[in-house]
């Protein structure tokens, strides 16, 4: 095991005989800043921080995988497990890939599992090439200037501005965009003042911007820069536009979506496997290694229940041997 790539991360590698093929496997662990409403014996014990996504689940699945692989060893090769943090802020698989991830310990392919509460439990759901949109985070910040709120012509209200802003920004995709493409533009907070009787100094924004098209993705995020631009300058505010990490479009590459069906298949039973699932507009930060690596993203139903981040969500427990499985399917048959 190393630790501290990308500063959090871990790769474990289990080499059996001679074989020169490598595989991978990836795991998430990080977890959410949100209140878990639950009563269970391993709801999370840090306050206003839980494991509402299910990456202690997919985690779990693939150290049952390790675990597994290492006592029996019916297999011909090197397979490696990459724990990936940061998968929830788009920062943990750059992190990893710029550390060096991919020279240090190079594979010929890479895998990784999400669970996804509402899809039939249990069953695998592939999709060859796009599959997940790029999410970009960003936040405007806009200043201008306080004033007594008896007296709202001595001041320049930022808030009035980000009002106009947020408006404007829905005109992208609805005007900008063909309807045969799928783009989000949303402002999820708003922050400005904390009383009625001031005219605030600053007002932020927080927007979640995706993309399941690359070349869209600019056109979108420079019509943003552009409506902020001119919004501030018509409501006399001065604008900061903090970008976060580059998105990308989380891409499986069809040999390996199509292999990784066929094992499943032949594992669960064909009517276990979705060989084209649709797209989510959901990211993923996997998408990164993906560009760096072939290899695929799979779905795997959790059964009914309220989705990933919800307060009251839960990973169904009984998906931990059957996620462990598809690993050791994986792994024996490409490494026979």
């Amino acid at each position: 095991m190393v630790e501290g790539i990308g500063k959090y991360g871990m790769v474990a590698s289990l080499k059996v005989g001679d074989g020169k093929k490598v595989i991978g496997i990836r795991a998430d662990f990080d977890g959410l800043p949100i209140p878990e409403d639950n009563d269970l014996p391993y709801k999370s014990t840090n306050k206003g921080q839980s494991h509402l996504c299910g990456h202690d689940g997919h985690t779990s699945m693939v150290l049952g995988a390790a675990k597994y692989l290492a006592e029996t060893q019916k297999f011909n090769g090197t397979v490696r497990f990459f724990f990936q943090p940061g998968e929830e802020t788009m920062q943990g698989s750059p992190a990893m890939i710029a550390d060096g991830l991919f020279e240090r310990f190079p594979v010929d392919a890479i895998y990784a599992m999400h669970n996804i509460p509402g899809l039939e439990f249990g069953k695998f759901y592939f999709r060859e090439g796009q599959t997940m949109s790029a999410v970009d985070n960003w936040e405007i910040e806009l200043t201008g200037k306080g004033s007594h709120g008896s007296m709202t012509e001595l001041g320049i209200d930022p808030l009035v501005c980000g009002s106009s802003l947020v408006m404007a920004l829905q005109t992208i995709v609805s005007r900008n965009v063909s309807p045969w493409k799928q783009t989000v533009v949303n402002v999820g907070a708003f922050q400005s003042g904390n009383a009625g009787n001031v005219v605030p100094q600053t007002a932020i924004l927080k927007l979640s911007i995706r993309n399941m098209d690359n070349d869209v993705r600019k056109i979108v995020l420079d019509k943003i820069r552009t409506i902020t631009k001119s919004q501030a300058e018509a409501f006399n505010c001065n604008y900061e536009i903090r970008e976060g990490i580059p998105g990308t479009v989380l891409v499986n590459t069809p040999e390996n979506t199509k292999w990784a069906a066929n094992v499943t298949a032949e594992t669960f039973g064909e009517d276990r496997v979705e060989r084209n699932a649709n797209a989510m507009m959901s990211s993923e930060d996997f998408a990164f290694m993906l560009e760096k690596c072939p290899g695929s993203y799979v779905m795997v139903g959790n059964g009914d229940g309220f989705m990933v981040h919800h307060p009251q969500y839960v990973f169904n427990q009984d998906l931990l041997p059957i996620g462990a499985a598809y690993w050791v399917a994986l792994v024996e048959a490409y490494l026979k």
